[in-house]
């Protein structure tokens, strides 16, 4: 059912007391929760004065992959983000607290892959009820959107991609605002203006601008100068931002105690809501600008309509793991579960890597292939999820992995309540979907053993490239992740446009449980390749017996139905395990990176162990609130 969106009190509410579970009168968590919360003081409220000046801004945090203690933690990609949701966490906030103090400061500091423009996917385990709960806050078409809307109607093909993506036709009603609001609402402590805080003083008085950013922004620097408000905010005087510079921006932190005094209603209502659908129906296109902008069909009709939803997570059972996450309209749950249970007949630890690679590869392409062909928006249409990750149906689709011999893409897909349709016959699919690579992710536990797992984005790197005026974010291009065209001339598909509809994704916050408790967290951005690496982290983790910090830097490839496999620059150098593969059939084509996973793992001791990339998008940040000084297990 949709959730309405309550206005808020204006003033924050004060920190739940010590949790217990229903029932037990008082008696301790079981571990390995209940380790981490009696080797913990109570920990205070922060005063206020004391909260403002324990994050100035003025000096960079450090960048530190891997933390490791008690309290609570946070990964992201960003260090001045996760120090963000630390500070909550320090003032007596909880996991939900702080996930959502860490996506507001990675609106500020990674503005070009997520924001209050755009939309995601929260994952949340709640330790007073052992309950796994999801929130779907995707972006929405506008009601004008037709299934053709992508097509010119001159030519009757589909228009240019490059073109759709910087128009205001990609822009989506944003979720991200009614996301923040409906988890604090459900599950937080604080209001959103108490969450928004460190958000605002980091906008105000700015970050230190490091080669990653410095790097999107040239990477961005052509369509921005197309768009007057864009190029003024994120070109200052004309040029690209200087590493080492500090970069501020009081367009954003106006917006936020907009919603901080106001909450997520102001962006759906109000002044707010007229001014993102006006620049959305007429871009603001510099005078100068060549390219061909097509203007959007969004009203505040369809930004006062918007609604966050709740939906029950998909679940599967995997090496005697519970694995939750997120169920369509995003197809990351479906995906990765339908390969976990393909790979659940085999074992993977008893095989060399490179056979274990196999397997997951192959595994990754069958259940790629029925991804396509079924997942959308379940409210447009009929999406078997249930039959998609039903154990029978991936021992059918298992049968076609050759241990000595790899499938060619693409390969068609089975409709999984037909099991005349389920034959060992690999027939030949379709072409590949458009997914920006960007996108961001976050995970939080606190010293409940609340955990969260929350994927957010704008799509592209930048986006649509539209900057609202004077309110310091971009616009979203998410409709660009619709099918343009029907999949075939037989089969329309379930993602194709259409109003108030929200295309499909692949986010996939995911949280694994282990005897009912938290045992990881994790996800990534990477558009269609979030889900192989969420799916290759956790084969890495739990089948090959690597550390989580070893799962999440080892070298990726991504599978996703294609005839070449994309592979990381680690892997194509290392002939050990490529020529095995090769000699399989494997086909690979090189990727720079791939992901940028943010992840942590309850560790049988009661300690948390934040994960974060050591490289990849310039590194990310892991933090806990008491750091352990003890040596970590393996």
């Amino acid at each position: 059912m949709p959730v309405r969106r309550v206005r808020r009190a204006r003033h924050p509410r004060s920190p739940l007391p010590f949790r217990r579970r229903a029932g037990t009168a008082g008696a301790p968590l079981p571990s390995p929760v209940s380790a981490l919360v009696l080797a913990l003081p109570v920990l205070l409220l922060v005063p206020a004065a004391a909260a403002q000046t324990a994050d100035t801004g003025r000096e960079p945090p450090a960048k530190r992959p891997v933390a490791t203690g008690y309290g609570g933690a946070v990964s992201s990609v960003d260090p001045y983000a996760s120090r963000a949701g630390l500070e909550v966490l320090r003032a007596g906030g909880n996991a939900v607290d702080a996930a959502v103090a860490t996506a507001a400061a990675l609106g500020v500091v990674e503005p070009y892959s997520a924001g209050v423009g755009g939309g995601g996917y929260l994952v949340h385990y709640e330790a007073r009820t052992d309950r796994v709960h999801t929130i779907d806050g995707r972006e929405t078409a506008p009601a004008a959107m037709r299934p053709d809307s992508f097509v010119d109607p001159a030519t009757r093909k589909p228009i240019p991609f490059d073109e759709a993506v910087n128009s205001g036709l990609s822009v989506g009603v944003p979720g991200t605002p009614a996301t923040w609001e409906k988890a604090l609402d459900s599950w937080g402590t604080v209001s959103l203006a108490g969450a928004l805080r460190p958000a605002v003083r980091l906008a105000e008085r700015g970050f230190t601008v490091d080669e990653e950013f410095r790097a999107q922004t040239a990477q961005n620097e052509d369509r921005f100068r197309d768009f007057t408000p864009t190029a003024e905010l994120f070109l200052p005087g004309g040029e690209l931002p200087e590493v080492g510079s500090r970069f501020r921006n009081p367009g954003l932190a106006g917006t936020y105690r907009l919603l901080a005094r106001e909450g997520a209603d102001a962006l759906y209502e109000g002044r707010l809501a007229r001014e993102i659908a006006s620049t959305v129906r007429r871009p603001p296109v510099a005078p100068d600008a060549d390219r061909r902008v097509r203007p959007g069909l969004m009203t505040t009709g369809d930004l006062g309509r918007y609604r966050v939803l709740h939906r029950k997570p998909t679940r599967v059972d995997y090496r005697g793991l519970e694995v939750y996450s997120m169920a369509p309209s995003s197809s990351g749950g479906t995906t990765t579960g339908e390969a976990l249970n393909i790979l659940e007949g085999f074992d993977l630890a008893g095989m060399d890597r490179a056979r274990a690679l196999h397997h997951y590869l192959e595994a990754s392409r069958i259940a790629y292939a029925d991804r396509g062909r079924w997942v959308g928006d379940p409210a447009f249409s009929d999406v078997p999820t249930e039959e998609l990750l039903s154990e029978r149906f991936a021992k059918e689709r298992a049968c076609l992995i050759d241990p000595d011999r790899a499938l060619t893409g693409p390969l068609a897909p089975a409709d999984p309540r037909d099991p005349d349709s389920w034959g060992c016959s690999a027939g030949r699919g379709g072409g590949e979907d458009h997914e920006g690579p960007s996108t961001t992710h976050l995970v939080t536990a606190d010293r409940w053993g609340n955990v969260v797992s929350y994927t957010l984005t704008i799509e592209q790197t930048g986006g649509s490239a539209i900057t609202v005026p004077g309110r310091g974010f971009l616009l979203n291009n998410e409709l660009t992740d619709f099918d343009f065209t029907p999949l075939s001339d037989d089969v329309a598909g379930p993602n194709l446009p259409g109003p108030g509809k929200r295309p499909r994704s692949s986010m996939a916050p995911t949280i694994v449980l282990e005897d009912g408790r938290p045992l990881l967290a994790l996800g990534s951005p990477g558009g269609s390749t979030i889900i192989t690496t969420v799916l290759q982290t956790l084969l890495n983790r739990i089948d090959l017996g690597m550390a989580l910090p070893e799962a999440v830097a080892a070298p990726r490839l991504s599978q996703r139905n294609t005839a070449a496999t994309l592979a990381e620059p680690a892997f194509l150098e290392s002939a050990a395990e490529r020529a095995p593969l090769e000699r399989l059939g494997h086909r690979f084509a090189p990727s720079p990176q791939i992901g940028a996973v943010a992840a942590l793992e309850v560790l049988p001791d009661g300690r948390v162990r934040a994960v974060a990339e050591p490289e990849r998008r310039g590194g990310g940040s892991a933090m806990v609130v008491r750091p352990s000084r003890r040596q970590e297990p393996r």
